[in-house]
């Protein structure tokens, strides 16, 4: 079974606010899911089937059914870290397609940036706990590994990596609710602190609150609605582990889940108009844009220069909402906020200065996970309506 135009992406929003301290958890997963559902031009009592992951309040799924006064006849609580929300689109497509649901609402929503959790140690039943996170790997330390495996096998440069942050903060100029909406030089993010050799501060994520919430339907709700959709077109998902030590730093799990994608879809790297790539540090960027065919492995450092990213004229413009990089990183998770913005940029809603201009295909990549450790790998591809 394929869920190529099984489903569409009708609802679509974003948290404005990058700290919340006067709201619960659960309060800004309902006030995103109320936002989603009026953008698509739907209501509570018409959502069938709910999805969420690990940063749902109390019994996650159950809970939020509950405080959210939903009637379901499906729920789906899969935890893959940030690309968790990449998931659950093709779940809820898998699901639409299946007869299970009709109407799928997707809610996230974390407070990392004003009510901070205990960190890394806090999961000690984890089994990778005794032989990690006692030794103080930290979670820069893990990507830091990653970069540095990659400018030994390929001689990529820190400089290169500096030209996704750069990227970024030319996008984020235009996002008013951006958290650093400064432009930065190559030589900025070069002079900024070294957070986990050779990474530096301005190669990592932001921290935010924050929340986002999609709405997935089926085609027949599509066309009753007055709001434009965005067809799902190809999906896939795979973990990447460290395979009992035979782990390989210069590679994601985009390996395995972007060419599934692509074939369910029917397209190619090359079709792409605009990606949106998990970016919670530049070399998870570099990395994917590799794996995922855009470049040949070994060929990121190079492919990113000369504005390639840039939006709306590089070979391939990137993230143009700032990323997590610059804008959100709700939660410490930023595949949602990968799909909101790829639906913006194929319903030409995005800011003028940063719409790829017609826009007709569009790729929303989630990684969760460390790429030091382990890993899961999504790939989304959406059309526009008519595609």
């Amino acid at each position: 079974m394929t869920i190529r135009g099984a489903a569409f992406i009708a609802g679509a929003y974003e948290h404005p606010r990058r700290e919340i301290p006067d709201r619960s958890h659960a309060q800004i997963h309902a006030e995103v899911a109320a936002g989603a559902l009026a953008d698509a031009g739907l209501e509570f009592r018409d959502v069938d089937g709910y999805f969420c992951a690990g940063d749902a309040p109390g019994f996650g799924a159950i809970s939020m059914a509950d405080y959210l006064g939903l009637k379901l006849t499906h729920v789906d609580s899969t935890e893959t870290g940030g690309s968790s929300y990449v998931v659950h689109v093709g779940h809820a497509a898998e699901a639409i397609a299946a007869g299970k649901c009709r109407v799928a609402l997707i809610t996230l929503a974390g407070k990392p940036r004003t009510s901070p959790t205990a960190g890394p140690m806090a999961n000690l039943e984890a089994p990778e706990a005794i032989f990690e996170h006692r030794y103080g790997l930290t979670t820069p330390g893990g990507y830091a590994l990653a970069a540095r495996r990659h400018m030994h096998e390929f001689g990529t440069t820190s400089a290169q990596l500096a030209e996704i942050k750069v990227a970024a903060s030319l996008h984020a100029q235009h996002n008013p609710n951006a958290l650093l909406p400064q432009v930065v030089s190559v030589e900025e993010v070069l002079e900024s602190p070294l957070v986990a050799d050779p990474l530096h501060r301005l190669d990592c994520c932001v921290i935010t609150d924050g929340g986002g919430s999609l709405v997935v339907v089926h085609p027949d709700v599509a066309k009753s609605l007055k709001r434009q959709s965005v067809k799902v077109l190809g999906h896939a998902e795979a973990p990447k582990h460290t395979d009992n030590g035979r782990l390989d730093l210069t590679y994601t799990g985009a390996v395995f889940s972007g060419p599934r994608a692509f074939a369910e879809a029917g397209v190619t790297p090359a079709d792409i108009d605009y990606a949106s790539i998990y970016d919670s540090f530049t070399i998870t960027v570099l990395e994917t844009i590799e794996d995922l065919g855009f470049c040949a492995k070994g060929d990121g450092g190079r492919f990113v220069l000369d504005g390639a990213l840039v939006a709306p004229d590089g070979r391939l413009p990137f993230n143009t909402d700032g990323g997590g990089l610059c804008n959100n990183h709700p939660g410490n998770r930023g595949g949602m906020t990968k799909v909101i913005e790829a639906v913006r940029q194929l319903r030409g809603e995005a800011h003028p200065a940063v719409q790829v201009r017609d826009c007709r295909l569009a790729l929303a990549h989630g990684t969760g996970g460390s790429l030091g450790t382990r890993m899961g790998s999504s790939t989304l591809i959406l059309g526009r309506e008519d595609a």
